[in-house]
């Protein structure tokens, strides 16, 4: 009797379907990030600031919708070392949003799912015999980012609460 062959590892999705992966990613990045090009500028602005203004929810949606990002990434392989900056990517967005007024200006700026796009894409040029998948990992980084986001409200409620506090005491002045 011939021998079966050892259990394969789990390995990164085939190329047409790493492909239609990122290209799924890549429009999600787009409408999250660039979706909206403003007149008379070459500035796009994408779903993410508008929704972060939302106040309370806002910038918990962008969050939830940009650790998918992440989550796939690991999916398809991306290292440790590129999650861990997709994920900081995503935090320093996060936190910056928090600050009324300038948080939502950063938000329009600084589009991180674009970024970790790039990163992603980056990476997939290695070969793929050097990538492993890193779901734990992913899982991992999104409780940390979601903890951060909890840190982040937090703040918010008391640099608004000392907000209130100060601009009463000038009006009572």
């Amino acid at each position: 009797m011939p021998s079966l062959p050892p259990p394969s590892q789990p390995s990164a999705p085939a190329p047409t379907q790493t492909h239609a992966r990122m290209r799924r990613l890549r429009q999600l990045g787009r409408v999250l990030d660039s979706a909206i090009g403003i007149p008379g500028t070459k500035f796009r602005v994408g779903l993410d600031p508008i929704i972060g203004l939302i106040p309370g929810g806002g910038d918990t949606v962008g969050m939830i919708l940009s650790s998918f990002i992440v989550l796939e990434g690991a999916r398809l392989g991306a290292s440790k070392s590129t999650l861990s900056t997709m994920a900081f990517n995503i935090l320093v967005e996060t936190i910056a949003g928090t600050v009324p007024v300038v948080g939502d200006i950063f938000d329009v700026t600084w589009k991180s799912n674009l970024r970790n796009i790039d990163l992603l894409e980056e990476h997939l040029k290695i070969p793929k015999a050097e990538q492993k998948s890193n779901h734990g990992f992913a899982i991992l980084l999104v409780a940390g980012l979601a903890l951060a986001f909890v840190a982040c409200i937090v703040l918010s409620f008391y640099l608004l609460r000392w907000l209130f506090y100060l601009f009463q005491g000038a009006v009572a002045a």
